[in-house]
This record gives C-alpha cells, sequence and structure tokens, in this order.
C-alpha cells in the first residue's frame, strides 16, 4: 500500500499533499508489462489523479485524467476516488525510445504535446464537471499545473516522478500537489518559491527516506503547516460483471445481436485484465432487458 498526507499552513491558505505511490506504479507496471518510459508516463498520471482525487469533498466523488498527445503511447487514462485511490490504463504499453537529452526517460515524447489533457469530475451531480487544457509538455505534471491554472483559476504546483530500475521495477514514486488559496498573503507565496526552488525531486526525496508526510510539510516550510489527513491508498479497480453488463448494454441492439454469433463472449477489463465471460444466453437475456 502507498501513503498519501495533506498539510496545511497555519493561516489555511495553502494546502500540499503528497503521496509515496510505489507499491501503486509497480502494481500498474505488472498490470501492463508495460516499458520503462510508458511505466514513468502512465506512473506520473495515476499519482496526478490521486492527489487530484484526495482533494474531493464527497465518499462517492471521482476524477478521470485523460491525455493522448498522438504520442506512441496512446490514449492514457487514471482514475481515482476520493480516497486517492487509483486506477490507470493506457492504449500501448510497450513503446521503446532513446533517452532525452537530460539522459532521461523521455516521458514528453512518448505522451506527445499534439493533444489535450481532459479532466471529469462526478460529484455525483447530474452532469459531471469536465475540463480540458492543451497539453503543455506531456510530462503530465507541468500539463495538471495548467489545467489548474486555466481551468479552475488555482495557483498550483505539482511534480510528479517514477524512478525505474534497469530491470524494469519501479524504485521509487510519488509526487505532491500544492494549492494557495485566494486569500494566500504575498509572503506565503514567497516562502513556497523559495521551498520548492530549494526541494530535491520527488523520487530524489524518496531514494532519501522520506515521507510523504516530510514532503508535504517540507513544501510548506516556514508557514507553521500542520498534517489534515493521512491514509493508506493503493491501486483499485472497481470492475464486475454488473459494471461490464452496463457496458454491454451500452452497445445496443444491434451490435449485442452480432455477438450471439459466438458461443462465448469474453470481456477483459482494461485496468485490471480481469475477464468476464458471457455465455450466448447471457447475451439474449441482455437484448430482452433493453424491452422493459
Amino acid at each position: 500500500m502507498g501513503r498519501i498526507v495533506r498539510s496545511i499552513s497555519r493561516d489555511a491558505s495553502v494546502v500540499c499533499s503528497a503521496i509515496d505511490g510505489t507499491d501503486i506504479v509497480s502494481e500498474i507496471e505488472k498490470i501492463n508489462s508495460s516499458s520503462a518510459v510508458i511505466t514513468a508516463a502512465l506512473g506520473r498520471l495515476a499519482m496526478g489523479a490521486s492527489l487530484m482525487g484526495f482533494s474531493l469533498k464527497g465518499k462517492d466523488d471521482t476524477v478521470t485524467l485523460r491525455i493522448n498527445g498522438k504520442g506512441p503511447a496512446g490514449n492514457m487514462i487514471a482514475v481515482a476516488d476520493s480516497y486517492g485511490n487509483v486506477k490507470a490504463y493506457v492504449q500501448n504499453p510497450v513503446v521503446e525510445l532513446p533517452l532525452n537529452a537530460k539522459g532521461k526517460l523521455d516521458v514528453g515524447k512518448a505522451v506527445g504535446r499534439d493533444g489535450v489533457l481532459s479532466v471529469v469530475k462526478d460529484l455525483g451531480l447530474k452532469e459531471p464537471y469536465c475540463g480540458q487544457v492543451p497539453i503543455v509538455s506531456g510530462e503530465i505534471a507541468e500539463d495538471i499545473t495548467s489545467y489548474f491554472a486555466t481551468s479552475e483559476q488555482i495557483p498550483t504546483v505539482c511534480a510528479l516522478g517514477v524512478l525505474v530500475d534497469t530491470d524494469l521495477t519501479v524504485k521509487k514514486a510519488g509526487g505532491f500537489l500544492l494549492q494557495l488559496l485566494p486569500f494566500a498573503p504575498d509572503e506565503a507565496t514567497d516562502r513556497i518559491e523559495q521551498n520548492i526552488n530549494s526541494m530535491k525531486t520527488v523520487t530524489e526525496m524518496l531514494c532519501d527516506g522520506m515521507t510523504a508526510e516530510e514532503i508535504s510539510l517540507m513544501a510548506l516550510d516556514g508557514l507553521e503547516p500542520n498534517v489534515l489527513d493521512d491514509f493508506e491508498v493503493g491501486y483499485r479497480c472497481d470492475c464486475s460483471k454488473e459494471r461490464v453488463e452496463r457496458a454491454l448494454i451500452s452497445l445496443g441492439r444491434e451490435q449485442l445481436s452480432e455477438l450471439l454469433e459466438d458461443e462465448n463472449t469474453n470481456v477483459k477489463c482494461h485496468f485490471c485484465t480481469k475477464e468476464y465471460n458471457f455465455s450466448r444466453d447471457d447475451i439474449k437475456n441482455i437484448i430482452k432487458s433493453l424491452d422493459k
């Protein structure tokens, strides 16, 4: 299990959530058998979704991040609940690219930069909140920062990192999301800038043995911060045969009738690879349900 922590400045004008999601991204790598650059890209998106989900108020609220920059990774999706639990999917799990100019995994090139980052928040209302921004870099953290600045007008600092070992296992993964509220004084803004400039990368801090709590408090150093929340968080897919059946119903009568040509229909969950089997009789019953 991972750990997610939220801290707040004494005057409640700045909030910072941080996550150690090494176990979560390790699970993502195992499920997808992904190459190093895809593990890094999808892991960052999952960490960002987890941090954004953790800021939601309702226990049944969810947030979905979708990004496709027309790079070789293709479509990438991460869905998180309000506790920070997350699941993720990538269209093309194996992509091989040379390292970038800094000698790092070229996440930006894998994701691409010709597209948008879409954010959908299901808050239990009649319609979900939807926002999207053009991709800035494909490096994920910058794109999430751009989303908050453009769509929600919230000054935000987002930092995400995934360190993949030579054997493709995940050494460290995590991130933090810091946001300033409208009444934050200039002194707080100046202090935050000093703190961020002095901090190492997320994976360097995790490799140094820092916890999510310590990272969140370091980001708010000098603002007399306190820890608000501290939870275990994990990779969690909520798929079920009932959910898959509802997805089949959405296909409509014509496409469902085509499935009757096969004795069995197998549907695999993109997020956890679990398979659900529907017999010809099951499909017939689903078609009958459309008449009710």
